[in-house]
């Protein structure tokens, strides 16, 4: 079965949809169960995950280690899932992870800004009525919308709202959340959607690769470097500028890796001054 994954904007309904299209299809829908399985899995302060997870890194965190680590782990996270099959993947980047992935439809679900922030000024409303103020709702839209964008921009430097990210985009303002589930049910259905051993071993592969990098960025003797991964059906390339040894060896230490290869990366040479 397809696996679907859906971007969305605050207050155009995607979480209602996403666990309403769950339910339909009898799928796992995979939200914030995935960054604590992945705080679970590897040891990580669920609070960071979660922070990395809906905003963009600040101007220190974009130069420290640890940050990258935690980052790759959320990837891992939505990988494993991802590896599964029948689940419905909230955000997460998603729609960039597992594009060409011939089994995976890629949703983005919006709807106009005056629109979303009445929405949330009605869920936001008080038990007994109360009204949110609106510039409080507006700019809390308006700040979340920055803070996706920003993180996309960030992570894979691709726009969020780019329509070639996706293969369906619904736009909320006159469709139901019914409406929406059954419009994308009914793609989910299509054959050319249907899952086959190939596509399942790239999404393998991604995932293994992805693994493989967790574990460099978790070693004290490669987390420092940039060291680009790639894996194909148990083998996994190594491409980098330095501690490749033992970049090869934290390598075959990693579930599912049959063989190591490496290609070193030569450092250019400093230019000479110039007066």
């Amino acid at each position: 079965m397809p696996i679907v994954t859906i971007s969305h904007e605050i207050g155009a309904g995607g979480p209602e949809i996403g666990q309403q299209l769950a339910d339909r299809l009898g799928y796992r829908y995979v939200d914030h169960e995935l960054i604590s399985a992945a705080a679970q899995r590897y040891g990580l302060l669920e609070e960071k995950l979660s922070h990395l997870d809906e905003s963009k890194p600040s101007l220190f965190e974009r130069f420290d280690v640890e940050t990258r680590r935690y980052i790759t782990v959320i990837q891992t996270a939505l990988y494993d899932f991802a590896e599964h099959d029948n689940a419905v993947l909230m955000g997460r980047g998603g729609q960039w992870l597992l594009r060409g992935i011939p089994h995976v439809l890629r949703v983005r679900v919006m709807a106009p800004f005056d629109v979303r922030v009445k929405r949330l000024s009605k869920k936001l409303a008080g038990p007994m009525g109360e009204q949110t103020n609106p510039r409080t709702v507006t700019e809390l839209v308006r700040r979340d919308d920055a803070e996706k964008a920003g993180r996309m921009r960030y992570l894979y430097e691709v726009g969020i709202t780019d329509p070639a990210l996706y293969d369906l985009v619904i736009n909320t303002e006159k469709l139901s959340v019914a409406a929406a589930v059954g419009l994308i049910g009914g793609v989910v259905g299509q054959a050319e959607l249907a899952t086959t051993p190939t596509s399942s071993q790239l999404v393998a592969d991604r995932s293994l690769a992805s693994r493989v990098q967790v574990a460099l960025a978790t070693h004290p003797e490669t987390r420092r470097y940039r060291i680009t991964v790639e894996a194909r059906a148990g083998v996994v390339t190594l491409e980098g500028t330095a501690a490749m040894d033992e970049a090869t060896d934290v390598a075959r230490g990693a579930d599912g890796v049959r063989e190591v290869k490496v290609r070193q990366m030569d450092v250019p040479p400093i230019p000479p001054f110039v007066a």
